[in-house]
């Protein structure tokens, strides 16, 4: 759990610091994520990784009033982003949040998956907007290992495409990119 959660608060920091330079002005910009435009791609990021992250650990429900919300509206999103990200992670403080299920899954997989979507959509936003996304080499070992034990899985949902190379001496987060279908090389048009 301890170093489960280092990752977690590792990937939130990182997430934070490149959600504060996205320029507010390109929200219609490509993105990694072919399916996303920018503002798209933040709203799932801020949704999923920050408030997805707090609820999972309090085991409640998304609200209605969250999935539909344009966190991107106001020009104060990303400090909220940050202070909703700290309380999801003081909420994954407690130890008693890593026992048990959560919606049928072991708790400490729901973390590992939560901090899969933090790593890798925190990743597209910052290459999105020309920044790089940078984790410890330890950090970017756990991530390779969630991408390689769930990738079959998220691509029978359509949330990886079919693993592309990741170079040589690629190191692990650029290999766990690779695998859930990133090009560890994409550059924003223009």
């Amino acid at each position: 759990m301890h170093e489960q959660h280092a990752f977690m608060k590792e990937c939130a920091a990182e997430a934070a610091r490149v959600a504060r330079a996205v320029p507010q002005d390109r929200w219609s910009d490509p993105t990694p994520c072919e399916e996303f435009d920018l503002r798209t791609l933040v709203n799932h990021l801020v949704l999923y990784t920050s408030h997805g992250l707090e609820h999972r650990a309090l085991r409640k429900e998304l609200p209605d009033e969250l999935t539909g919300r344009d966190f991107t509206a106001g020009d104060a999103w990303p400090d909220e982003y940050a202070a909703q990200l700290d309380r999801g992670v003081a909420a994954w403080a407690d130890p008693a949040v890593w026992d048990g299920d959560i919606n049928g899954m072991p708790a400490p997989d729901t973390a590992a998956m939560l901090i899969l979507e933090m790593a890798l959509h925190g990743w597209d936003v910052a290459k999105a907007t020309g920044q790089d996304y940078r984790v410890s080499p330890e950090t970017g070992r756990f991530v390779l290992q969630v991408v390689e034990q769930y990738a079959e899985m998220y691509r029978q949902y359509d949330g990886f495409g079919d693993a592309v190379p990741s170079g040589e001496g690629a190191p692990p987060f650029g290999r766990a990119l690779a695998s859930s279908g990133r090009d560890p090389d994409w550059r924003r048009p223009g």
